[in-house]
Parts: C-alpha cells; structure tokens; sequence
C-alpha cells in the first residue's frame, strides 16, 4: 500500500478515473431525469439508455482492446476524454430521445477504447508485486463514485437543471484529460511483442483469447464472472420493481440500497487492498453465493412485506455489494498479474466484451421474467442460481486451480514505466 502511495504515475491514473466516474453518474443521473421524468419516456424507451452505452462495449470491445495494445495508451484515454466531453454537450440541446441514443452511441465507443487502455496503462505503470492492492483500491474508487455520484448528481439537477450538470460533466472529462498529460509516457515494448501488432485484428483478437484459453483458471473465472452477472442483471435490473411490492416501502429506499451496495464494495475493496494474499478462485466462489444470498433473503422478505424495509434493503444491498466486490477485484487482479503488458488491451478487450453483453442479456431476460412469472419469481430463481453455480464451482475447483499456476507471470515492461 505504501509503495502504490508513491507511486506518482499511479495516483494520476486514479485520480483521472476518479473524476471522470464521478462524471459519469453525473451525466447518468441527469439523462435518466430528462428522459424519464421531463420526457415521460415508456420504461422500453428508459432501458435503452443504458443499452445505449452497453452495446458498443460489447460489440467494439476486443476491435478497441487490439487498438489499446497497437497506439499510445496515454493519448488514447486523452483523446476519448475530451471527445467525450464534446459529445456530451450535444446533450444540453438534444430534442428527441434518437438524438439522445445516438450521442450515448456514440460515446459509449469512445468508452470501450479507454477502459482497455486504462487497464494497459496501469499494467505499465504499477509493479506485478502491487496490482493486487492497485485493483483493489481502484475498486475502491468506483464504489465511492458510485455512492457520491448519484447524491451529488440528484443534488445539481434539482438546483441547477439537468442540462447544467452535462455541462458540469462536460468539465469532468476535460479535467481528467488534462491530468492525464502527467502520466508516464508509453513504455519500449521488446521487439518480439511489438512485432505482434503488424497482424490483423482478427489475428490479434485470436491472439488475446489464445491467451485467456491458455489459463484454465482465467477462462474458468471469465466464465463464473459471465454467467454470475447475466444471472445478477436478471434481478438486478428488477429491483426497483420489487421495492414497488412493499406496502409501506420509502420513495428515496431505492437510493438507500444502492448507497448500501456501495458501501459494501469500498470496505470489500479496503479490506482486499490490505490482505492481498487471497485466493481468488475461492474469493469468487464466496462472492457469488453471497449475492444469490442476498438477493434470496430480498425476494423473501419482500413476499412477506416485512417493515422497516428502510433497514433490511440498504443491509441486504450491503452484502450483495461486499459480495460483487468479491468477484471483480479478484479476478481482474489476477488478470492483470498474469497478462503480459503488450496484451492487456486485447486480453481486456475480449473480457469486457463477454461481460458488457452478460449487462446487455440480464436486464432484458429479466424484464421478460418478470412479467410472465412475476418480479419475486424473479429473485427466487435467479438466487438459486447463483448459488448453485457457486456450489459447482466449489465442486471444480481442485480442477481448475490444480491445472496450472495461473498463467505465466506477465511482464510490465521496461524501467522507464516506473515512477519515483
């Protein structure tokens, strides 16, 4: 933790992500307020917001991954930051929701090339020894966005507008492209990687997902990671037509769920950061019983419209995020442990891909199940999956962590990439 303290190239990177992800819900809040409320969008029209910025995640993921790896991952995040804030100013005078899809469209684009070049960037920039404590503490970040950005966003439209906040977005990626500017330059990759990046896209997506094949523990983990949050969005997408059942439920107990699970995945992502001697695959295991668990106890409670739902729903969405957390930060530590640094934005590419579309499946599954069987059908069912893929998993996993040694260690790259 000390080391990731000094390590100046590292604290840029994050405090980047931290002001663009407090943006980013910013922006989500907002959009969501407009379309929804000032617009009267159908709950159809609603999801297709969030679809919006999924789908180009899910259909350019590895094309973006392979562009991470081939160009400057410094100038790529720059660059998609400050596109990013222009298109989301078009915001401030869209007049009909096309409008509004295509620019979500077209910024969610811009948002695939970033992520895996962040991810790249911070393979070059922190030691293999600490990557452990660096996702968990970028873990950490997110959940702390995820509970102040909604406060703060809900906050700004009520005084200002929603328009205003885009603006304020806007500023966001701008501020974080700048702090970018200090970040440390690409590093040399040897010559027998580099040479790598003369092939095809479809010779290097093959390349990155050879190397995930080659790891039975990271297929393996991609795999309980694709199927648990296909699972997850089932219900998740759903919950706020479940809190819907409870006779006396609050208007803001949605909000204190999420708060809730926001909690839970920065004291996970604390705790993870401090004891980074873990097992990951076990780690995972637990992660995904404990989220079926707590949406199990959720469906349940709220079958029987159990009072001071005001206590239960933030303390079961708590747990649920303790639990994510307990698969995320494990698994996308180990990747970045084993992943060479010429291959982490192909690697990540084809990860995000295979995870964007489980985000884009769940909620449509779920909205389907819920109106034909109904929303607590919904969570009962899609608890006890989770827990029985938790449960054959734990019955695979003298296969799975007995098969190899995670992978090959993966190289940062030349001491140039260090910072002092």
């Amino acid at each position: 933790m000390k080391r990731l303290l000094s390590n100046k190239g590292y604290l840029t990177l994050m405090s980047a992500q931290a002001i663009s992800s407090i943006g980013d819900w910013l922006s989500i809040v907002a959009i969501i307020t407009l379309v929804g409320l000032k617009w009267e969008a159908s709950p159809f029209e609603v999801s297709f917001v969030f679809l919006c910025l999924a789908v180009p995640m899910a259909l350019f993921g590895p094309v973006a991954g392979m562009v991470a790896d081939r160009f400057s991952r410094k100038a790529l995040m720059i660059i998609s930051d400050v596109v990013r804030a222009a298109l989301i100013l078009v915001l401030t005078i869209a007049s009909s929701l096309w409008m509004v899809y295509a620019t979500l469209l077209t910024i969610g684009i811009f948002s695939a090339v970033f992520i895996p070049a962040k991810n790249g960037k911070l393979k070059e920039i922190v030691p293999q020894e600490d990557m452990k404590g660096a996702m968990s503490i970028t873990s950490m970040i997110d959940s702390s966005t995820k509970i102040l950005g909604p406060l703060i966003s809900g906050l700004l439209v009520t005084m200002v507008g929603a328009q205003q906040v885009f603006i304020i977005d806007s500023a966001t990626f701008l501020i974080s492209a700048v702090i970018l500017l200090f970040i440390p330059n690409a590093i040399s990759l040897e010559s027998e990687e580099s040479d790598e990046g003369e092939g095809s896209f479809k010779k290097e997506f093959v390349l990155g997902l050879s190397f995930l094949k080659s790891s039975r523990f990271l297929m393996t983990g991609l795999l309980l990671m694709g199927l648990s949050l296909l699972i997850l969005q089932s219900a998740d997408s759903q919950l706020i037509v479940l809190l819907r059942e409870l006779t006396n439920a609050s208007p803001d107990l949605f909000g204190y769920l999420v708060t809730g699970s926001g909690i839970g995945m920065f004291l996970a992502g604390f705790l993870l950061a401090k004891k980074t001697d873990y097992v990951p695959y076990l780690l995972m295991l637990f992660g995904v019983f404990g989220i079926g668990a707590s949406f199990g106890v959720m469906g349940l409670l709220t079958h029987y419209d159990l009072g001071y739902s005001s206590l239960w729903a933030p303390g079961l969405g708590f747990t649920a995020g303790f639990s994510a957390s307990l698969i995320l930060v494990p698994f996308q530590a180990t990747v970045q442990v084993t992943t060479p640094v010429h291959m982490t934005g192909r690697v990540f590419g084809v990860i995000n891909s295979v995870l964007t579309s489980a985000t884009i499946i769940g909620p449509l599954l779920g909205g389907w199940l819920a109106t034909v069987i109904g929303v607590i059908p919904t969570f009962t069912i899609t608890a006890g999956l989770l827990v029985l893929v938790a449960l054959i998993g734990r019955l695979a996993r003298r296969k799975v962590e007995g098969g190899e040694a995670h992978g090959a260690k993966g190289k940062r790259g030349t001491p140039e990439a260090k910072t002092s």
